[in-house]
């Protein structure tokens, strides 16, 4: 079961980010069937992070479908360079933002709804699952949000601390931490 938050290999990246780019440059050109394939392959991480930024399910499904039409928009401006997640999650994160400052609140996802995201993990079994989650209520708010946008997103490190505008040794530290934890928890060892 741990072996969905483990890191994936850099050759595994590599092809990830690669069919990702190419997605978005077909995208540009107006092919919808790589459209639906993006939105497939992406809108977990979208939704995942608009959920941890709105703390709110409609909200985040209203800013996730609007981050489709704005990449479909921005798509033949798009170019192939950095990280096309970060690129997507960067549209999702700046129209989150944008309707928190209408709405003039700043909030935070409370513990079930940070436990309800693993569902979107389709590699792990239902029984997985609740185990999961119950080891994810062990950790702290920061390291659960952390590890939950590496295992959902995919994202590197540094995409996260810039996605959360923290530094990345924090992020670092969090990460590696709330894995240490995870693993004391479903060896079922206490954890201090």
């Amino acid at each position: 079961m741990l072996a969905a938050l483990s890191v994936q290999t850099t050759e595994e990246e590599n092809e990830s980010r690669r069919e990702l780019d190419g997605l978005l440059l077909r995208v540009g050109q107006g092919d919808r069937n790589a459209f639906a394939r993006l939105y497939a392959l992406t809108r977990g991480a979208v939704y995942a992070l608009a959920l941890s930024l709105l703390h709110d399910c409609q909200e985040a499904q209203d800013v996730s479908q609007d981050t489709f039409v704005k990449v479909w928009e921005s798509a033949p401006g798009y170019q192939s360079q950095g990280s096309p997640m970060a690129w997507l999650l960067t549209i999702a994160r700046n129209l989150a933002r944008s309707r928190l400052r209408q709405g003039g609140r700043q909030v935070e996802l409370d513990e079930e709804e940070w436990n309800a995201l693993p569902a979107s993990l389709p590699a792990v079994t239902s029984e997985d699952r609740v185990v999961l989650q119950e080891a994810l209520a062990g950790l702290g708010a920061e390291e659960r949000q952390i590890v939950l946008l590496h295992a959902v997103t995919g994202l590197k490190h540094r995409e996260i601390a810039l996605l959360l505008e923290l530094p990345l040794s924090t992020v670092l530290s969090k990460y590696h931490r709330g894995l240490k934890k995870l693993k004391i928890m479903m060896r079922g060892e206490e954890h201090p």
